[in-house]
């Protein structure tokens, strides 16, 4: 492989890391399908496609869930592949649809009913950590739109372990940079001692979260961010991914 290919290739980690991660609902094994996908594309990488797409169609591959579709959990691998590729990572369908070497047509009706499947999840309360008064009343209103109940808006650390500690959200969506009030990761790591709650963060720069050398999260959606992604990343939250047969 070119070295300015394997370059590129390095540089496109952080967001197949986000997408694996998404995927599968885990941090290390969304970590292991990009460290296979690369070992993959290091030895047949043609060049075809971006290095990015490349490592999206790699992990695409290898991820092969039990299809879930009709079923309690909602939507199925390929519907879920589709939504966070289009959503989460910001692709046309067409390139989604090139990524999971199908038909665009095919591809755009199986987002329609997976778009569908997502007003059918379960419902739970949001636990909001926010320190902008603005963005918060925006993101509490995305969160009920979605059809989910906010069982607090916290602005500071000491609010949102307080809040946790009364509430017992179902999840937590918490920014990552609180200004004054601290650190959003340090209030959820201090949550989940007591508590546990899938977790979304949000940030304006998601490749400094996603550099796979520690415990990083599972969940990271970019601000600002659309009530599709929301619901997509809320909805992989809760049901854990799809299941591996």
């Amino acid at each position: 492989m070119p070295l300015s290919r394997r370059q590129d290739l390095i540089r496109a980690l952080p967001y197949a890391r986000r997408y694996a991660r998404a995927l599968t609902g885990s941090q290390p094994r969304g970590d292991l399908l990009v460290a296979e996908s690369l070992r993959e594309l290091a030895v047949s990488d043609t060049g075809e496609m971006s290095p990015r797409h490349s490592l999206y169609r790699s992990i695409s591959r290898q991820f092969q869930p039990q299809d879930t579709s009709g079923t309690r959990d909602g939507l199925g691998g390929v519907e879920r592949k589709l939504l966070l590729l289009t959503a989460l990572e910001e692709l046309t369908v067409s390139e989604a649809a090139k990524v999971l070497e199908t038909e665009v047509q095919r591809a755009s009706d199986i987002l329609a009913h997976a778009h569908a499947g997502l007003r059918t999840v379960a419902e739970t309360s949001i636990l909001i950590i926010e320190d902008e008064p603005i963005i918060a009343m925006d993101i509490e209103e995305l969160v009920r739109s979605c059809g989910h109940q906010v069982a607090g808006v916290a602005a500071t650390e000491a609010d949102a372990i307080e809040l946790a500690r009364r509430t017992r959200p179902g999840l937590i969506l918490a920014d990552i940079n609180l200004g004054a009030g601290g650190d959003g990761m340090n209030a959820v790591a201090s949550i989940l001692r007591q508590h546990d709650a899938p977790v979304i963060f949000v940030t304006a720069y998601p490749e400094r979260l996603l550099t796979g050398e520690a415990v990083e999260p599972t969940f990271v959606i970019t601000k600002p961010f659309e009530p599709t992604t929301l619901a997509i990343a809320t909805y992989q939250a809760v049901t854990g991914g799809p299941q591996i047969d």
